[in-house]
């Protein structure tokens, strides 16, 4: 590493908020257009299966660009490719809220999604300006954000859609990020240390091969059907370009991404883990609303509103905020392991308890209260787990995949468990509530079997916390479109439910 001579700092907390409102940006970008996709659908004048690439165009883009542009920002300066990012958020954004076409709509979602590379640049300005035990309070509240920001935009999607418009899911993310600029280029110094070395022009261009072919498998499957040549051909391309890219990274003097460590027990047994969460929590977020908006008329469920559906979640997504920011803490009393046991049989109680009992709204909000505790623990526990059992120089990497595996779990749980929901019913027939009992049953046995099987995990010696946290600048580079990868796939199971609406 290498450093250059930058004006004087500014508080590191200036930095913190402003580097926050980005993340909170992009991650609000990714998820409110998951309730707003009927709407936009017959805005934009399209159909089902087209109106979903408004969604995938955006996942596609960030999965491509955060390794490449976090891969420059340390070689070229972070700030500036932060100003980069934030200017192409504002660009899209804007473009976005005055489009009035499908293809200009997906174009500007393809420059939005640039702004994945937020995550990666903000570690890594976290890593370098912050005094050394602020390090990873930070990360942990940046990281929260992931998750937060993408549970706070499916709640404030509805009300934003009923009393005022579309166009103000463009418009509000538009203004967060032209302050967020203009206040980055004013506040935000460049950070004095550089990587030396290079792109790797070969291992990017067969990254994003292979993680095109199964974010579009997976985002596409429901429109194309799960068994149809397109979607079968794109997951043979998937596994085949992957292996390319695996003899890519091996064979390299200077990798994108190192990706030796998957053999090791505690993190094999952490993406186990990943992918019984993944497919616990984001099947919950395709149930939950489908039950609470059934009509009057049923037997069950509240015919709420999206704006109603987005009340009674938000407990899920305070929870899953406040243990994003206690979690240091908490992992300095107990270590990393016992919080993901802890989450894992919390969540799987709430959903058990609402298998059996769903007949009043405080049931919902008492559960989803104690589930986002749960959820919490876990997700930020695992990152810390992997950091103790891994190299310092493989931390983004085994990270990384996590999260990718975790994003597995959940597109997966979507479609089994909207499955199981609709099982035995006729297209335009709603489920009926033995339906949904047995879809909250197998979310509650993944999560349980995701608490039991982190018992598995093996201990790791523990490092300093700023020898950890200073890895994490790689952290999401295979996983920042995981979250909306796992949102596209909810929203084509949540289609299924409108099917038998219809």
């Amino acid at each position: 590493m290498t450093s250059t001579t930058t004006q004087p700092r500014q508080h590191y907390n200036i930095t913190f908020a402003l580097v926050a409102l980005g993340a909170l940006t992009y991650t609000l970008l990714q998820a409110m257009l998951v309730p707003a996709l009927p709407v936009l659908q017959e805005e934009l004048h399209t159909d089902q299966a087209n109106v979903s690439w408004i969604f995938t165009s955006f996942l596609l883009s960030a999965s491509i660009a955060t390794p490449v542009l976090g891969r420059l920002g340390d070689m070229f300066g972070k700030r500036r490719m932060l100003i980069i990012v934030f200017c192409a958020v504002v660009v899209g954004s804007f473009v976005a809220a005055l489009a009035t076409n499908l293809p200009v709509m997906i174009a500007a979602r393809v420059v939005q999604g640039l702004g994945a590379a937020v995550f990666p640049l903000a570690f890594g300005i976290i890593r370098d300006e912050f005094p050394s035990e602020r390090v990873p309070g930070a990360i942990g509240g940046i990281s929260a954000i992931l998750g937060v920001g993408s549970g706070l935009g499916i709640v404030l999607a509805g009300p934003i859609i009923d009393h005022l418009s579309w166009h103000w899911l463009f418009w509000a993310p538009f203004a967060m990020a032209l302050v967020t600029l203009v206040a980055t280029i004013r506040y935000i110094p460049e950070s004095p240390v550089r990587v030396p070395g290079r792109v790797n022009i070969p291992a990017a261009i067969v990254l994003s091969g292979w993680l095109t072919a199964l974010l579009l498998g997976v985002s596409q499957g429901s429109h194309w059907g799960w068994q149809s040549p397109r979607i079968l051909g794109l997951f043979a391309a998937a596994v085949v370009i992957f292996g390319v890219w695996i003899m890519v990274e091996l064979r390299s003097k200077e990798p994108l991404i190192d990706v030796r460590m998957m053999r090791q027990p505690a993190v094999w047994w952490t993406n186990i883990t990943a992918l019984l969460f993944g497919f616990g929590m984001y099947s919950m977020m395709v149930v939950i609303p489908a039950f609470m908006e059934a009509p009057r008329g049923v037997g069950y469920g509240f015919h709420s509103t999206a704006t109603g559906v987005g009340l009674v979640m938000l407990p899920n997504t305070l929870g899953m905020l406040v243990i994003g920011l206690l979690i240091g803490r908490v992992v300095a009393r107990v270590g990393s392991k016992v919080p993901i046991v802890v989450g894992g049989l919390v969540d799987a109680a709430c959903i058990g308890f609402l298998a059996v009992e769903h007949g009043e709204l405080w049931m919902f909000v008492a559960s989803l209260t104690f589930f986002g505790f749960g959820m919490g623990l876990a997700f930020s526990s695992m990152t810390n787990v992997l950091i103790d059992a891994v190299p310092s120089h493989q931390t983004g990497v085994a990270t990384g995949m996590n999260a990718n595996i975790r994003t597995i779990g959940g597109a997966v749980g979507s479609q089994v468990v909207s499955a199981i929901v609709v099982s035995g019913v006729a297209a335009k027939e709603l489920p009926p509530e033995s339906g949904y009992t047995n879809g909250l049953i197998a979310m509650a046995i993944a999560l349980a079997a995701a608490g039991l099987v982190a018992i598995i995990i093996p201990g790791a010696k523990r490092r300093s916390a700023d020898g950890a946290a200073a890895q994490l600048s790689g952290t999401n580079e295979l996983a920042l479109a995981a979250d909306a990868t796992v949102l596209a796939a909810a929203v084509d199971a949540g289609e299924v439910f409108s099917a038998h609406r219809r």
